[in-house]
């Protein structure tokens, strides 16, 4: 077993406490590549922002669990190098098994999500608290889930909306253990996170996305005051992003986000960790799309991944500064 102590990673419930005190959110960065890391690394290392890098488990597939978690351990000498050593944490976004939390968590994890919402309520506790009994042996921190976000990202899927229950919460986080949870208000996974006829279309087309849920927010807040609560789906899917992909031989329709000034007034509640992929992958293919289409020529991937890493560092500083309020607080 592979603690995370000694690649030089923390779990999340210092920086949580942190976080819920002062009104900001820790930045929930997806990563699957080298190019990805440095981005976030130098982008938080500017700000002087803590972050959670996160692993899917489509991610974990694709570039391998080890040598994600060797990254990882890179990511903290990075940090360093570039002259501050900000509290990072290895996260697995989206567990939704034991067995695959427990290998997360032998292998180097600081802390682990587990997906119970696709099961009963009765089945999400029992198994939230399996992983919370295995993970707190090794003080690494867990993340649970209450309600169901539509949408598509890697393995998760699901077609509607589930609200998080407020009067469900105080049972779930008793029974359970668990260090965070993750609660559905509103937000969806993917670039397309409404359908069009949810949304209202303004004169000039844009499409204007329904409000997040609140009320639902302060229901919860009222039941279990301070506790950490999580935002999965919260990618504003930038429009200049997606002209640019589309100007340059992509195909996306329709594609909308959750705007930045709601997630900056969750921020400064409860909410103390908000999860961003889409944006990132947005950044990356439009950067990667334009460069390529200006210079047809090129072959080598760093002449393309290159303005991507760079495009990418300039959407997690913004987001660190002017989303989720988390630079200088590291």
């Amino acid at each position: 077993m592979v603690s995370y102590k000694e690649l030089g990673l923390v779990n999340s419930r210092e920086i949580f406490k942190k976080a819920i005190k002062g009104k900001y959110a820790i930045p929930a960065f997806n990563f699957n590549n080298m190019e990805q890391m440095q981005a976030i690394i130098q982008a938080c290392v500017e700000e002087n922002s803590p972050v959670i890098l996160q692993v899917s488990s489509g991610a974990r597939k694709y570039a391998n669990q080890t040598i994600l978690r060797y990254l990882a351990q890179g990511a903290v000498g990075y940090a360093k190098e570039l002259g501050k050593n900000i509290p990072i944490v290895l996260h697995l976004d989206h567990g939704d098994t034991f067995e695959l939390c427990k290998s997360c968590i032998d292998f180097g994890f600081s802390s682990v999500m587990i997906d119970g919402s696709h099961h009963s309520y009765n089945e999400n506790v029992i198994l939230t608290r399996k992983v919370v009994e295995y993970a707190h042996r090794y003080d690494i921190s867990v993340e649970g889930e209450l309600g169901v976000l539509a949408g598509i990202e890697d393995d998760v899927v699901a077609e509607h909306h589930t609200y998080t229950q407020p009067e469900e919460v105080e049972d779930f986080v008793s029974k359970t253990g668990v260090d965070s949870l993750a609660i559905s208000i509103g937000t969806s996974h993917g670039a397309n996170k409404f359908k069009p006829e949810q949304c209202i279309r303004s004169a000039e087309g844009v499409l204007i996305p329904p409000p997040l849920r609140f009320d639902i927010l302060e229901a919860i807040e009222e039941r279990i005051p301070d506790f950490p609560i999580v935002l999965h789906g919260a990618s504003s899917v930038p429009q200049e992003q997606v002209a640019v992909i589309n100007n340059n031989g992509g195909k996306l329709k329709d594609a909308i986000g959750i705007p930045e000034e709601q997630l900056r007034c969750a921020a400064k509640s409860a909410v103390c960790k908000i999860n961003i992929d889409s944006d990132g992958r947005l950044a990356m293919t439009a950067a990667i799309r334009s460069t390529l289409n200006m210079h047809p020529e090129w072959f080598d991937p760093r002449q393309y991944l290159g303005p991507a890493r760079e495009l990418l560092k300039a959407l997690y500083k913004h987001k660190v500064v002017h989303v989720l309020g988390s630079a200088g607080k590291a």
